[in-house]
């Protein structure tokens, strides 16, 4: 095999390329620069380093002035050498992509002090929690002992008191706080101690990130900073607050303390699993004041409680709140809300809210709320609401609501509504979007389905109008009619159903069924109309049709005479009729006319 060789010329220009590369990817810190001696503000310092480096500086302006006036001695020297000539003390500095973030050097505190032999049964942990980068102190922490789940919360001044049993031999405390991170340490069980704690707040790194539709699972945490034009960056935090649903209802903010809220938001990652809880309020269970993070299997609420979830069943006096799942039974005096999903039963005197899907039976003394879908069934004496899409039934003594898709039947005594139809509506009055299903009622209104105003003749009346509205497999009517000649005057009103079948783009067909109040000028006897009519429809142009058919009808009517000016009887002596028996007349007559829409 032969062998490369590279003239003299060669290898130096090698050499060359991987001495620019090499230098190309040398760490910020490790860039030399060169500045004359002056003496300016740290800002504009910055600026000349930032320029001469082509890099840029993040930090909190919070955490040094910029304006201060520093004597820079001039020369080469790296930027890590230039830095600590302008910071000489307290600062930090760390690289990020094309950023050097400055902060400051976290403060070293001794963590633990006075500590003492305490009694036989408890021992107190006292102390502060403070910021590491400002020595702050930090209001509204929480310190928690995880096994045992007891709790407290930082004063405004960020000092805390935690009593514990001393006859576990292990314990630690754990100190959360929103935009902070987690710091856990270890402590001497049976000891009265003081500790100060220092949390870390949460910083950016690695590329930004940008929030926008579409990108499906969000994490727990995004951070984006955005440089600003004095070189230091605005940091912007969004934070998934699922675990807080709850307590942004209505009825969260009333009954939950702010103490309880802050706890929330502080632990809104750590969740545990206890077998049985009893609660007298939502601050005193038998999880302690932790109970808002434990998930139960048996949870019994005296008035009522506030738990992480319920995995199997629990009971309420009066109400039930859940931060993230129930599953199994559910029962509440008054209410019950759960921030996560439903599976199972649930049943509350006066309702139900579950702010993400549910699958099973629900009933309300009120009414259901579900904000995500449904699968299953919903009963309440005035409403139900999904907030998705619904795969059973509603059953709702006023009202139900649908957002999406309704797979199943909605029965609701005045009005029904799902955005897209597949199934049922039965009610006075039934709404739907589009349907693929039927709407039973007196009213049925596709927005966009089937509408017609229709203008027709027959053998009854000259001069009659119908509005049709649902879709092609099933329309409701509303109809009225009138015979204006001043001998044999008749006015008629009712309602009806029909179906449209299509035969192409021109020719249709129309089956119809219609009940009328025939009024023959008095009000004290029934004369009621019945008609059946097979129509034959012709498309003339995108906005009319005309159509033709015949009808048989019978009358019912137990009218003795005829009323002056007034028709009577129905119909007139020419049609040949059919006595059908107990006040009722049968007869083959016509419908014929056109419709727009």
């Amino acid at each position: 095999m032969g062998r490369t060789i590279f003239s003299s010329k060669q290898i130096v220009l090698i050499l060359i390329l991987l001495a620019v590369t090499v230098s190309s990817k040398a760490q910020l810190l490790n860039r030399e620069i060169t500045l004359a001696p002056n003496r300016q503000s740290v800002e504009d310092l910055l600026e000349l380093i930032s320029n001469q480096g082509n890099f840029y500086f993040s930090y909190n302006s919070s955490i040094l002035r910029r304006d201060s006036i520093v004597s820079y001695p001039g020369g080469t020297r790296t930027v890590r050498a230039a830095l600590n000539l302008i910071f000489p003390s307290g600062y930090e500095f760390r690289e990020s992509e094309n950023y050097i973030i400055i902060r400051r050097t976290p403060i070293r505190i001794q963590l633990i002090t006075n500590e003492q032999p305490a009694g036989e049964n408890n021992y107190f942990v006292t102390g502060v929690v403070r910021d590491d980068q400002t020595g702050e102190r930090i209001a509204a922490a929480s310190i928690y002992e995880k096994e045992r789940l007891a709790a407290t919360l930082t004063d405004e001044s960020g000092a805390f008191r935690l009593r514990l049993k001393s006859r576990y031999s292990n314990a630690s405390l754990t100190v959360s706080k929103e935009f902070y991170e987690d710091t856990t340490v270890r402590i001497r069980s049976g000891y009265n101690q003081a500790v100060t704690i220092t949390l870390s707040p949460v910083e950016f790194s690695g590329a930004d990130v940008i929030v926008a539709p579409g990108i499906g699972t969000v994490p727990d945490s995004l951070f984006i900073a955005v440089p600003q034009p004095d070189s230091s960056s605005i940091l912007y935090i969004y934070k998934k607050m699922d675990s807080l649903k709850v307590q942004r209802t209505a009825l969260g903010k009333f009954l939950l303390s702010s103490r309880l809220k802050a706890q929330s938001i502080n632990l809104s990652k750590f969740f545990t699993v206890r077998p049985v809880q009893v609660s007298l309020t939502p601050g005193l269970s038998s999880n302690g004041k932790l109970n808002a993070q434990v998930v139960n299997n048996f949870s019994f609420n005296v008035f009522g409680g506030y738990s992480g979830g319920v995995k199997g069943f629990e009971l309420g006096g009066l109400f039930n709140m859940d931060k993230k799942d129930v599953q199994y039974v559910q029962v509440g005096g008054l209410f019950n809300i759960v921030g996560g999903n439903m599976t199972g039963v649930q049943i509350g005197g006066l309702s139900n809210t579950v702010l993400g899907s549910g699958d099973g039976l629900q009933i309300g003394g009120l009414n259901n709320f579900t904000a995500k879908s449904v699968r299953g069934v919903q009963v309440s004496g005035i409403s139900n609401y999904t907030g998705r899409s619904l795969t059973g039934m509603q059953l709702g003594g006023v009202t139900n609501f649908v957002r999406d898709t309704l797979k199943g039947a909605q029965i609701g005594g005045v009005i029904n509504f799902a955005r897209k139809l597949k199934g049922v509506q039965i009610g006075l009055i039934n709404v739907a979007d589009t349907s693929e299903g039927y709407s039973i009622g007196l009213i049925n209104i596709v927005l966009k389905g089937y509408h017609k105003l229709a203008f027709y003749n027959n053998e009854v009346t000259p001069f009659n109008a119908a509005f049709k509205t649902g879709n092609h497999k099933l329309y409701s009517i509303l109809l009225g009619g009138v015979h204006p000649d001043t001998t044999k005057r008749i006015v008629t009103f009712g309602y009806g159903v029909g179906t449209d079948l299509s035969f192409g783009k021109t020719f249709g067909m129309m089956a119809e069924f219609s009940a009328q109040y025939c009024y023959l000028g008095t009000w004290d006897y029934l004369n009621l109309l019945n008609r059946a009519s097979v129509q034959l429809r012709v498309r003339i142009s995108k906005w009319l049709e005309v159509y033709a058919g015949p009808a048989f009808s019978v009358m019912i009517s137990d009218q003795p005479a005829a009323v002056k000016g007034w028709q009577y009887p129905i119909p007139s002596g020419s049609f040949k009729t059919y006595d059908l028996g107990e006040n009722r007349t049968g007869w083959l007559g016509w419908h014929a006319g056109f419709q727009l829409f």
